[in-house]
This record gives structure tokens, C-alpha cells and sequence, in this order.
């Protein structure tokens, strides 16, 4: 990757970073701190935890329709702004009613879609599939790094100090996107990195990939309603406030990781990523039943959480390859999109629902309510078929292609290739490939174009 590309993708990585380490500091310290806020009940906790995904959800894709047409960067200083005041507001409520509101205009800061059209603009087609890998690592080191500090931070200047720090991150965001990162010569629509509205229908229509869409929803439901209740268990079982809880959290993660990465090499290499699937969203059951069962138990505890966290590490990262090697040809972006909107309305469903269950049943009713929804995914993960290995991969058209029927023909003759869509307005051919004997010579002769410019 040029140099100039890899500033562009690792900038736009901080400014995802900086947003999300924020917004998941406070998942391990709210439910206990909420308490104290004028008015709160456990179900209303719960509502202020999980309302940023509502907003979140519901604002994705119309963010990223704003973008093509005012531009990319102002979208994203627009969304940070927001973000930014939900979070001063959000360190000065005094009441649960107040705490619900700032955590539903943090929420109304949608950036994720955009910040990832932004990367294509500013990537060439061979390099996009590395830079998107970079911004989907750094999310993911952000949760691990975020669960552990927010404790850590709640102990040195409260949970406020965190929306607080929330504020300085978005101002931090906000500096990078005007100062490092590069302004695209020009946007244009990135089928394989951005909703389309016009592909939506195809997107929806797909059953595998509602699957996936109900696994992520499932995922951070059962995530969110968690952390409702297990500082409460920590508090009661282990004698910890929340600010201590770090020193927990730390270890179960470690081990967590260790268990995640081999499991995701071994299945990725063999091919048996449904049976790595099923086996995860197993486990995650299992915890659940644990943690109903026998919550208040120390060693059962720690020993669920930590299979609960295995779990959820290799989904996390697992599902969007899942959901990149299902979606249809020119729709990835838009299947994104969608599985991108169910997390974040499992995160707001796992609060609401959560915090109700909390309330009116009891702490063992939020885990047999995240058991109840594992079972179910358990059932379609299981029915699912086996996921396909194709790749994608996008093409230039070389100057003077000819029909694009004609090329897309072409192209479905070229060995590993399984489907191909060809879009001469957007100047690209977007290809599924099985990439261990796809010929890329091939490929760029019947686009007319040199090797060199096909996707990695």
C-alpha cells in the first residue's frame, strides 16, 4: 500500500477509534453509576445504556447518503460534533430522563458508513480490502482496550470524567479529519464499501444474510443486557465496585483472545467456518444458562464470562467476513450497511429489554432473556449452509471497454471467477472470486486493464 494511502486508512482508523474507545469505556461502568442519576430505575438504566443504538442504527445509512452529495468530511465533523454534545450533556445530567437524551444524541453521530466511503475514496481498488482490514482491527482493539480502561479511568475521575473524556476525544477526531485526513479529489458511489440505496431490496431479500444480520443483533443485544447486571454480580459475588472491575475484566479478555485467534485461523484455513459458528453461538448459550443458574457462584462466574467472551471475540470477528463473502455481487457495501444497523439496534433492544427484565424479574431473567435469544440464533446458525469462499474483488474498466454484457461475459469465463457485475458508469467491474485459482491476468485482459489494477 503506497504510503500516502496507508496515512489516509490508519487516520480514518483513529478518527473510528477514538469515536468508539469512548463510546465503550462507559459500558463497564454505567449500570452501578446510573443509580445514582434523579429517577432511574433499572429499566430506564437500561434505556440509557442501549438508546445510542437506536439513533446509531436508524442514522447509518442516511449519513452516508448525505455524504455523496455535501461530502464525506463534513459528514464525519458533523457526526463528531454531535457526538461530541451528547457527550458534554451526558457529563452534566443529574437525571436518568437528562442521561437518556445525551445518550441519544451521542448516538445521532453516525459516522461508521461514512468514514468507511471516505477509505474508498481515498484507496485505489488493489489496496481497499487491506485498508478496510486496518479500520476493522482497530475497532477491535478499541473494545478490548475500552472494557479494561473505563474502570480504570472511572477510578482516577469518575464516570462524568469519561463522558468528559468523550467530549475531548470527539474534538480529537474532529482535528484529525480536518488536518490528516486527505481531502478525495473526488467521491463517487463504492458499491463494495457503501450502502446503495438501490441495492437495498437484494440485501433485505437475502436469507443468509438476514441470518448474519439477526447473529450481530443477537451479539451486542446479549453484550449490552450483560453489563446491566454483571457489575451487580461483581459487586455481590466478588466485593468489587466498578472502578476495581478492570482487574476482572483484564484476564477474561487475555485468555479470551488466545482461545479466538487460533480458532479463527484454523477454520479460515480449513474452510469450517459454519462448524467454528455453531460452536461459538453454542457456547455463548451455554454461558447463559450458567450465569442463570448459578451467577452468585465465583468460579462459575468467571468461568462463563470468560466463555462468553470467547464466543463473542470470534463472531465479532468472524461475521463480517461471513457477511462480505455472502452478500451479493456490487451489494457488499449496502449488506454492510444493514449488518452494520442490527448491531447497533441489538445494542438498544439488549438495553431496553434488559433493563426491563432487570427490573421486573430479576437479575437471572436478563440472562435467560440472552439465552432465549442464543437459542434462536443457535437454531439458524445451524439450518444455515455451509458459507461460500469467495472473495470479492473490484476491477478498473480499461479506457474504451466495450459492452458491458460483453465484459462481464468475459469475465465469468476467467477461471475462479463466480459471478461479475460490470457498472460503466461507476467505471468498474465488481467480481465474487475463488481466490485460490482465480487468474488475474485473465481477469484484467477482459477488462482491458493491467494486472496491477485488480482489488487485493
Amino acid at each position: 500500500m503506497p504510503k500516502h494511502e496507508l496515512r489516509a486508512a490508519a487516520s480514518l482508523a483513529a478518527v473510528f477509534s477514538l469515536r468508539m474507545l469512548g463510546l465503550f469505556m462507559i459500558y463497564p461502568v454505567f449500570a452501578l453509576f446510573a443509580r445514582g442519576l434523579t429517577g432511574a430505575t433499572a429499566s430506564t438504566i437500561g434505556l440509557a445504556l442501549g438508546i445510542y443504538g437506536l439513533t446509531q442504527g436508524l442514522l447509518q445509512m442516511p449519513f452516508g447518503v448525505l455524504s455523496d452529495r455535501v461530502g464525506r468530511k463534513v459528514m464525519v465533523v458533523v457526526g463528531l460534533v454531535l457526538f461530541g454534545v451528547g457527550s458534554v450533556w451526558a457529563a452534566r445530567a443529574h437525571s436518568i430522563d437528562a442521561m437518556i437524551g445525551a445518550r441519544a444524541l451521542q448516538g445521532a453521530g453516525a459516522v461508521g458508513s461514512v468514514v468507511l466511503a471516505l477509505v474508498a475514496d481515498l484507496t485505489a481498488e488493489e489496496n481497499r480490502t487491506k485498508a478496510m482490514a486496518l479500520v476493522g482491527i482497530t475497532i477491535g482493539l478499541s473494545f478490548l482496550v475500552a472494557i479494561v480502561l473505563g474502570p480504570v479511568i472511572a477510578s482516577w475521575v469518575g464516570v462524568s470524567g469519561i463522558f468528559w473524556l468523550m467530549s475531548a476525544l470527539a474534538v480529537a477526531g474532529i482535528l484529525v479529519t480536518l488536518f490528516a485526513v486527505p481531502t478525495p479529489q473526488r467521491r463517487r458511489v463504492h458499491r463494495e464499501a457503501e450502502p446503495v440505496p438501490a441495492m437495498l431490496g437484494a440485501a433485505l431479500r437475502n436469507p443468509q444474510l438476514l441470518r448474519l444480520d439477526f447473529g450481530i443483533f443477537t451479539l451486542h443485544a446479549m453484550l449490552t443486557a450483560s453489563f446491566l447486571v454483571v457489575p451487580v454480580l461483581f459487586a455481590r459475588t466478588l466485593g468489587l465496585g466498578s472502578r476495581s472491575d478492570w482487574g476482572v475484566y483484564l484476564p477474561i479478555l487475555l485468555i479470551s483472545v488466545a482461545i479466538m485467534v487460533p480458532v479463527i485461523i484454523v477454520g479460515e484455513r480449513r474452510r469450517r467456518m459454519k462448524g467454528v459458528l455453531v460452536t461459538a453461538v453454542a457456547a455463548l448459550l451455554v454461558s447463559q444458562i450458567v450465569l442463570a443458574a448459578v451467577g452468585d457462584e465465583r468460579v462459575m462466574l468467571l468461568a462463563a464470562l470468560t466463555v462468553f467472551f470467547a464466543a463473542f471475540n470470534i463472531m465479532e470477528a468472524s461475521l463480517p467476513s461471513l457477511v462480505t463473502k455472502t452478500a451479493p455481487t456490487a451489494a457488499t457495501g449496502t449488506a454492510t450497511g444493514v449488518y452494520s444497523s442490527s448491531q447497533f439496534l441489538g445494542i438498544f433492544v439488549g438495553g431496553a429489554v434488559g433493563g426491563w427484565m432487570h427490573q421486573h424479574a430479576g437479575t437471572g431473567a436478563v440472562f435467560e432473556f440472552n439465552g432465549v435469544l442464543a437459542a434462536l440464533w443457535l437454531v439458524l446458525a445451524a439450518t444455515m449452509p455451509q458459507p461460500t469462499y469467495l472473495a470479492s474483488r473490484v476491477l478498473r474498466l480499461g479506457e474504451g471497454t466495450r459492452d458491458a454484457r460483453q465484459v462481464a461475459a468475459a469475465l465469468r469465463e476467467v477461471p475462479g471467477v463466480a459471478e461479475a457485475v460490470v457498472v460503466p458508469e461507476e467505471g468498474v467491474a465488481y467480481l465474487k472470486v475463488d481466490a485460490r485459482v482465480y487468474d488475474v491476468r485473465r481477469a484484467a485482459e477482459a477488462v482491458g486493464a493491467p494486472p496491477q489494477t485488480q482489488s487485493a
